[in-house]
């Protein structure tokens, strides 16, 4: 075992006594005043109850004070209440309102295209609350990507110099409620829906990146995409080596998984310090950034 090998047990139960950048991340040879330093940003989180079942960091509070005590900085977090609830207004108030009383929180303002009037809801998650992005889970709603409603999101998105979020899955279907299946979302129609918008910017979150349709995505300069489902050991490593620079974002899928998964995943991956600074934020910063 090498100075940069040790074991997932050894990882977990150091972050509590020894920075948890330092001990994830030793190929960044960080000191003290560095760790302190490093930002790290979680693009996939959600606060509030997972509709089917309690999860031990659903209460934010609790969430936070891990996050700190891994040493993220920064946590973009939509709402598992616009999964099933119809009244979107209510839940990115009461998200705004969370993510006011905490510095490290981000809101992603959920928008579902499917309902009448959403249009006012995207309006004021830009206008009302200021968010720098909105998610959409086309599953959960009932509609495609090649939707006209979801295009007039782009359209409204770009030209807001927002991003959109599209979670893809937010539970392996081998474990969902017998009345709840939901597949994941058909990416097929994106490569051609983007050709229509140039400017666009979009993440997918929770997808595992597979076939000739990875390529076609990120062949579009807008398009991101997030580790959060990534599969093996050198998974990570792949996608960010095949991907243009600043295109492959952190995200930990927490609360649904506990985010210390997704950190021991990376550093598993032997990332190099470039490499590794993208992922915890450069792409991030690149995402957020307005469309010039």
């Amino acid at each position: 075992m090498n100075k940069y090998e040790i074991s997932r047990r050894e990882l977990i139960s150091s972050t509590a006594t020894i920075g948890a950048a330092s001990i994830f991340f030793p190929t960044l040879n960080l000191s003290a005043e560095d760790t302190k330093e490093l930002k790290i940003v979680d693009t996939n989180a959600s606060l509030f109850q997972w509709p089917f079942r309690r999860l031990p960091l659903d209460r934010t509070e609790t969430l936070v004070n891990k996050y700190r005590e891994l040493g993220l900085t920064e946590i973009w977090a939509g709402s598992y209440e616009a999964l099933l609830h119809r009244d979107l207004v209510g839940v990115n108030e009461r998200l705004a309102e969370e993510c006011r009383q905490t510095p490290e929180l981000i809101a992603i303002g959920e928008i579902n295209p499917a309902l009448p009037g959403w249009e006012r809801d995207f309006e004021l998650c830009v206008q009302k609350h200021n968010m720098p992005g909105v998610r959409v889970h086309p599953n959960y709603h009932g509609y495609k990507l090649d939707d006209p409603n979801f295009l007039k999101l782009l359209k409204l998105a770009t030209e807001a110099e927002r991003f959109v979020q599209i979670a893809v899955a937010m539970e392996d279907a081998r474990t969902q409620h017998p009345l709840v299946a939901v597949p994941d979302v058909d990416l097929a129609p994106l490569p051609g829906v983007l050709l229509g918008f140039p400017d666009a910017k979009i993440q997918i979150l929770n997808w595992k990146p597979r076939g000739a349709i990875t390529s076609q995505l990120l062949q579009h300069r807008g398009i991101f995409l997030d580790v959060a489902r990534v599969d093996s050991t050198d998974g990570i490593a792949k996608l960010i080596r095949e991907a243009p620079e600043n295109r492959i974002l952190f995200g930990t899928h927490a609360p649904f998984l506990i985010p210390e998964a997704a950190m021991i995943r990376v550093a598993e991956s032997k990332l190099n310090e470039k490499e590794l600074r993208s992922l915890l934020s450069g792409a991030a910063q690149s995402l957020n950034r307005k469309v010039l």
